[in-house]
């Protein structure tokens, strides 16, 4: 073996090795990072929806408890008296609708029979029992709700209050709803979440005569679902498919590319007030700019370490065979020289680098020396 060649080769391959390792390291931290940052905006995505779901509702709520807090409507509800109903709340539906996206609100009475939709005026004296379980528990208990329900024009976030005449005897509820499109769309404009509605088909077609009929067309189909409403459709028909939401929505969330860009896909189930699942929600969210700093990371660390390892290699080779093997090859040929009889070759302190190989040249000096002197002697 020998050292000029196998010692390089060893160190080199050792820093090689280490580097390869720390940046390795420094990769799956990083990784680990970016994972982390992006499972905190999925948390936050989930969180934004909590939030502003439960807002709707109370939006709702409070404009509900607004007009049904009126003596004269109180009085003309109790009365039973529809057209004077009609006419004294129609103003009041027209503003609540400009100014705060209410477009649903009906009265009912017991059970749970519509006796005036302030929407569709024409529409009344249905049965809700089957497909409204917030106005069948509130005809039971007699205290507010809130929640998201199946509507007769669609799917809609709903506050339900009740309303008694002046003993305090229950005759029924009035809600208002906010329909989803303006929750979605607002969520955009404010968080730039882009957002799906994801509605099975069979309880809307059986208790929501009144939706659109442009939403039931097969590209609008992913399997027992029917996308009611979309932020940005092109997108998200690209981001979710069918078997996405065939499997349990409850947490899952996924990345996945689109239009060239990565976005984090969040599913969130739908359910009314009784705890039965409705539909899906679908949140997405660019992520190019984590992605980005993963990509550009990964770059800058793999050109450091080939940095580094160029680096490190030059100054192996520099060391062993500049500092170290040239000068004791030096030393090793006046040895040589000596050893043949030569003992006029000296070596200067020039030739050596190190004060090791001066030591050996030093001794190499003294040897020459003395032999010379014997030679005299004889």
């Amino acid at each position: 073996m020998q050292f000029r060649r196998s010692a390089p080769t060893i160190l080199i391959g050792a820093v090689v090795v280490a580097v390869a390792v720390l940046t390795a390291l420094s990769m799956a931290t990083f990784r680990t990072m970016i994972d982390s940052t992006e499972q905190a905006q999925f948390d936050l995505m989930r969180s934004i929806w909590a939030f502003n779901l439960k807002g709707a509702e109370a939006r709702a709520l409070s404009r509900a408890e607004l007009v049904s807090d009126l003596p004269s409507v109180r009085k003309l509800f109790i009365a039973k008296d529809r057209a004077g109903l009609l006419a004294e709340t129609q103003e009041l539906f027209k503003v609540q609708k400009e100014k705060h996206g209410i477009d649903q609100a009906q009265f009912h009475v017991l059970p749970a029979v519509s006796f005036l939709r302030l929407h569709a005026p024409d529409k009344f004296g249905d049965d809700l029992t089957a497909f409204r379980p917030m106005v069948v528990a509130i005809g039971q208990d007699h205290q507010v709700k809130k929640g998201v329900a199946i509507a007769r024009s669609g799917p809609a976030v709903f506050g339900v209050v009740p309303i008694n005449d002046e003993q305090g005897n229950y005759q029924g509820s009035f809600e208002m709803g906010i329909d989803f499109g303006s929750v979605l769309d607002g969520l955009k404009a404010a968080y730039g979440i882009e957002m799906a509605l994801f509605i099975e088909e069979a309880p809307l077609k059986q208790f929501a005569p009144g939706a659109p009929n442009d939403i039931y067309v097969d590209e609008n189909r992913f399997g027992k679902y029917l996308k009611y409403h979309a932020t940005n459709w092109g997108l998200l028909r690209q981001l979710v498919t069918s078997a996405d939401l065939g499997a349990d929505p409850e947490g899952v969330q996924f990345s996945r590319d689109a239009q060239g860009v990565p976005y984090g896909v969040l599913l969130v189930p739908l359910r009314n007030g009784a705890g039965n699942q409705l539909g899906v929600v679908a949140l997405a969210k660019d992520f190019s700019v984590t992605r980005g700093a993963a990509g550009r990371t990964t770059v800058m660390l793999i050109a450091a370490a080939l940095f580094a390892i160029v680096l490190l290699a030059g100054v192996v080779l520099v060391v062993i065979r500049g500092a170290l093997l040239r000068p004791l090859g030096v030393i090793a040929a006046r040895y040589g020289a000596l050893a043949s009889g030569d003992t006029q070759s000296s070596i200067s302190g020039e030739e050596t680098s190190c004060v090791e190989l001066q030591t050996l040249a030093a001794h190499h000096e003294a040897l020459r020396e003395r032999i010379q002197s014997k030679g005299v002697e004889s």
